[in-house]
Parts: C-alpha cells; sequence; structure tokens
C-alpha cells in the first residue's frame, strides 16, 4: 500500500512538471555570437604583433569530475529555522543526500531528473515549519552556470484555500497541513539533461576583413577544435605567417600572432569562441593599424675624418618624409585570358581573309591572259588510234602568207606545175594515202 501510494504520489509530480513547464527558466541563448570586447591597437611592420584571446571556460580538461559537474540544490530560507539552510541535493550520477535527519523519508527527488529535466521537490506531509522560501538552485561546475528558481510555501488548514497563485514574482503554493506538497522545477535544457562529448563541442574561429568589408563578408583564417584539428585559410601572403599555440585548449588562450607584419596586414581581427555545450558564445574584436618602423638617424661623420664628403649638403630637415610606394600584384583572372585568346583568334581571321583576297586576284589575272586550259578534248581523244585513212586534210583552211613572189628556175615543166599547183587556191582534194602507198608499194 505505500509502494502505490509514492507511485501515485510521482505520477502527481510528473503532471504537475508537464504544467509548469512554461514557467521555468530558460537555458542559455545559442544565438549568434555577443562581443565582449573591441580595441584598436597599432604595431610596427616588420616586427610580430599579439592579438590577445583568453577564456577560462574554453579549458575543455577541467572537466574532470564528470557526472559530479552537475548538481541540484533545494535550500530553505525563513519559516522557524532562522537563515537559509541546504535542504538536500542531488548529484547527476543519482546520488542523493539529505542534510536534516527531520527530513530523510519525508524529502524527495526524482532519481532521473537529470535526464527528463524535472527537478521538482515532494514534501510527503507538509508541516508548519516547513513554511518558507524555497530556492531550487541548478549548478554546472564546468559551464560556470548556475540557475535559480523560488517558490513560497504556505501551509493552512482550510482546504479551500490550497492552491497555487502568483505574486507577481514567484509562485506560492499553499498546502493543507499534512497533505503532501510538490514544489515544481522544470528546466529541460540540453546543458542539464545531456552529457555531451565536449572535445566535440568545442571549437574557436579566427577571421579577418580587410579595410572596408562588413562582417558578414570577412575571411575565415583559423578554425582550431578541442581534438586537436585545425584549419588554415586567408590569403596566401598571410596564411604561413599567423599561429596559434598548440595548447591553445589546455590553457584557455587563444591568442593570433602574426610574425614579419606588413602594412597589407591592416583590418578588423576577430575571435570567435563557441561552447555549444555550455552555451558560449563570445566574440573578440580588435582593429589592427601597421605603421611604419621607425628610421634610426644616420650617424654624422666627425670633423677630423678626412675620406669623408663633409661639403656635401644634408637633407632638409623641413621637408615632409615621402609615402612608401607599395606594388600590388594582382594575379590575372579568367576574363583576362579570354581576351588574349580573342585577340590572337582576330589575328589569325584577318591573316585568312588577307590570303584569301590574294588567291582571288591572282586567279582573276590568269583568266584576262588566257592562260586558262581546258583538257576535255584532249581527255576524249587520250588513247585512241588515229586512221591515216580518215584523216581529211583541208587546205583552204590554212592561211598563206606570202611577202613576195620568188622566182625560181625550174629544172623541168613538172617541177614547176606542182608548185603553181601548191600556190593555187584549188579545192582540196582527198587522197587515200593507203592507195598511194599499195601503188609505190607495186612498183
Amino acid at each position: 500500500m505505500e509502494l502505490l501510494s509514492q507511485v501515485l504520489l510521482w505520477k502527481l509530480v510528473l503532471l504537475q512538471g508537464e504544467r509548469a513547464v512554461g514557467r521555468g527558466p530558460s537555458g542559455p541563448a545559442t544565438a549568434g555570437s555577443a562581443v565582449v570586447s573591441e580595441a584598436a591597437v597599432n604595431w610596427a611592420a616588420g616586427g610580430g604583433a599579439v592579438l590577445r584571446c583568453q577564456s577560462p571556460r574554453m579549458v575543455w580538461t577541467q572537466d574532470r569530475l564528470h557526472d559530479h559537474q552537475r548538481v541540484v540544490h533545494w535550500d530553505l530560507s525563513g519559516g522557524g529555522h532562522g537563515p537559509a539552510r541546504r535542504l538536500m541535493d542531488m548529484y547527476s550520477a543519482g546520488e542523493q543526500r539529505v542534510y536534516e535527519p527531520r527530513d530523510r523519508g519525508r524529502l524527495r527527488l526524482s532519481p532521473s531528473a537529470f535526464h527528463d529535466g524535472n527537478f521538482s521537490l515532494l514534501i510527503l506531509a507538509a508541516e508548519e515549519t516547513d513554511e518558507g522560501l524555497y530556492t531550487c538552485n541548478l549548478h554546472h561546475h564546468y559551464c560556470h552556470l548556475y540557475e535559480s528558481l523560488a517558490i513560497r510555501l504556505e501551509v493552512t488548514d482550510d482546504p479551500l484555500a490550497a492552491g497555487a497563485r502568483w505574486d507577481g514574482e514567484k509562485e506560492v503554493l499553499a498546502v493543507e497541513r499534512g497533505a503532501p506538497a510538490l514544489l515544481t522545477c522544470v528546466n529541460r535544457a540540453h546543458v542539464w539533461t545531456d552529457r555531451h562529448v565536449e572535445e566535440a563541442q568545442q571549437v574557436v574561429h579566427w577571421d579577418r576583413q580587410p579595410p572596408g568589408v562588413p562582417h558578414d563578408r570577412a575571411d575565415r583564417l583559423l578554425d582550431l577544435y578541442a581534438s586537436g584539428e585545425r584549419r588554415a585559410y586567408g590569403p596566401p601572403f598571410l596564411r604561413d605567417r599567423v599561429t596559434v599555440g598548440a595548447d591553445a585548449f589546455a590553457r584557455g588562450d587563444f591568442s593570433l600572432r602574426i610574425d614579419r607584419l606588413e602594412l597589407a596586414d591592416e583590418g578588423t581581427y576577430s575571435c570567435h569562441l563557441h561552447h555549444h555545450y555550455c552555451g558560449l558564445h563570445e566574440r573578440r574584436v580588435f582593429h589592427l593599424k601597421v605603421t611604419e618602423p621607425a628610421v634610426e638617424p644616420r650617424p654624422r661623420d666627425s670633423p677630423g675624418n678626412g675620406s669623408s664628403h663633409s661639403s656635401a649638403p644634408g637633407p632638409d630637415p623641413t621637408l615632409a618624409r615621402g609615402h612608401s610606394v607599395i606594388n600590388v600584384i594582382v594575379p590575372e583572372g579568367r576574363a583576362h585570358f579570354f581576351q588574349q585568346l580573342g585577340y590572337v583568334l582576330a589575328t589569325l581571321l584577318l591573316f585568312i581573309l588577307l590570303l584569301i583576297t590574294v588567291v582571288l586576284a591572282t586567279r582573276k589575272r590568269r583568266h584576262r591572259g588566257g592562260y586558262e586550259y581546258s583538257d576535255k578534248k584532249l581527255g576524249k581523244s587520250k588513247g585512241k588510234d588515229v586512221n591515216m585513212a580518215e584523216l581529211t586534210v583541208v587546205s583552204g583552211d590554212q592561211t598563206l602568207y606570202r611577202g613576195e613572189d620568188i622566182q625560181l628556175d625550174y629544172k623541168n615543166n613538172i617541177l614547176k606545175e606542182r608548185a603553181e599547183l601548191a600556190h593555187s587556191s584549188l579545192p582540196a582534194k582527198n587522197i587515200d594515202l593507203d592507195k598511194e602507198f599499195r601503188k609505190e608499194y607495186c612498183k
């Protein structure tokens, strides 16, 4: 029967705890980083600059207590016991401790409080000496967190007066004498209910903003993780000159050192500290300004030194020192490559057009001068045998050119007749060469 009553009481605890979720304190904010410091630093070029960024809350090696890092305390102030006193406490491992012998067996905390976030205190039988201001204190040693919730308890003999109300600052609970009283304290933030691997929950970033660049467009320089992993980013001229100590997470010192400081290193540097388990999100800002190194004055020559040119006039001290000229070499982009390729293609196209113009002009000149030849007729007659019998000689097609008549002395009339016949314009005669050849052969 006693066991059944305890089960019913814990069910009542859970139900009232669910109703009080909205009244519990909220966990730490995990929104954007909060700027905790901002400073302007000046360093001379050529030396080393150190930007201090330290936080003892980022030392993950402090977590040596493990399950004793989280603890809940219930305290009572007022009533008939004088000053505030500790009633009981419980660690995340489940260990409970009651300080007063009279409260043993009367005060109860849920054994699963650090799993479900319900840290409510149950008083089995309320008495007049139990009246007063109760405080529920949640403490995290590693994360340096401390949250408190106050509840006032009143004991009455009137059953109709029992109940809970809000007085504007805290909850006031009135219970009947001898009845159980439940003082609700609920906080389900993961820092109280979960135990994460802290090496994966801590990370530090270093960012850099060149002059005139807003914060949302800053360049990432370094990523540091508690597990030992490191990643370097940033421009090449600065990446190899920035360092952070190898034991940064062991000492909580994440200061950035820049060696061989240059004028181009000016800008805004920010150190971001993130501890997701503890809800830590901080940012420290440094405005770095680099000045030119001081020039030591040249030693004056002694009057007795004859090798020095003492008569040469020295520099005019009234003249202001000229500014140094910094040559910035901007790497060629993709647009520059396409521009050079366009120049090459345009030159090649112009050369091709000039070559085509020369070829057309040469062909036109040959056509006008009569140098074109046609091989059509030659192609038809190539490879055929010529029959001498079919060859017809037309003497009328031939034009005779005679400058003057030559008086020849012929030996006989036959030769003279043949000569006159050759010069006359008689119609052509078809001569069969085969017949003439046979006649001569027969003779």
